[in-house]
């Protein structure tokens, strides 16, 4: 029999190796790369503000988790704007705001604090690691502009998107520690047009 040429071998051990993963490996391995975004973002009014709500999904790894209960805080910032659209001329920037969310853990304890850096800085604190996901991924009435700045029958975009904050560590750190990979997580601009 002659020998198996470098390439077929390559082959079988490769496929050998997808076999043995299983579908469970593949599974758990999308979910953590799923990419982060905004769902449920709903642009409205109160009596005097235009206010936005919204949530970022799949922003949370596993390794981050693991930074979380070492002492890492996860610290999200949103970038929102707000343009007037002006036909055969640039967009009129009417807001262009930041802000963020920061979740730490509190081992004496065994708690979760989140902490809301909108216009109504809040800190809550929960025993519940859901319930702190789920304030820290939330904008829950965001207070915009005033009604009064803007021009009825006209046309605004808003964009917001979120960036994980790089914590700066020291430089003998950077090797021992293995989550340091998910500091490059950030999401596209989303966009919601809209007339007043």
């Amino acid at each position: 029999m002659a020998p198996m040429s470098p390439i077929k071998l390559l082959l079988l051990v490769f496929t050998c190796f997808c076999c043995l993963q299983g579908p469970g490996t593949a599974v758990s391995t999308a979910a953590e790369t799923a990419t982060p975004n905004f769902t449920d973002i709903i642009v409205t009014t109160s009596d005097t503000h235009l206010l936005l709500f919204g949530e970022l999904r799949n922003s949370i790894t596993k390794d981050m988790l693991d930074g979380l209960h070492s002492g890492i805080p996860i610290n999200f910032s949103f970038f929102v704007e707000l343009n007037k659209d002006v036909p055969n001329w640039l967009d009129e920037e009417l807001v262009s705001e930041q802000f963020a969310h920061t979740l730490t853990y509190d081992t004496l304890k065994q708690s979760y604090i989140v902490e809301t850096g909108e216009s109504s800085k809040k800190k809550h604190t929960t025993a519940s690691l859901d319930e702190a996901k789920k304030l820290l991924n939330e904008i829950n009435g965001l207070k915009i502009v005033e009604l009064s700045r803007l021009e009825p029958e006209r046309t605004y975009r808003l964009r917001i998107k979120a960036e994980l904050n790089k914590k700066t560590l020291p430089l003998s750190l950077h090797n021992i520690i293995p989550f340091v990979s998910w500091w490059d997580l950030k999401t596209d601009w989303y966009t919601v047009e809209f007339i007043y």
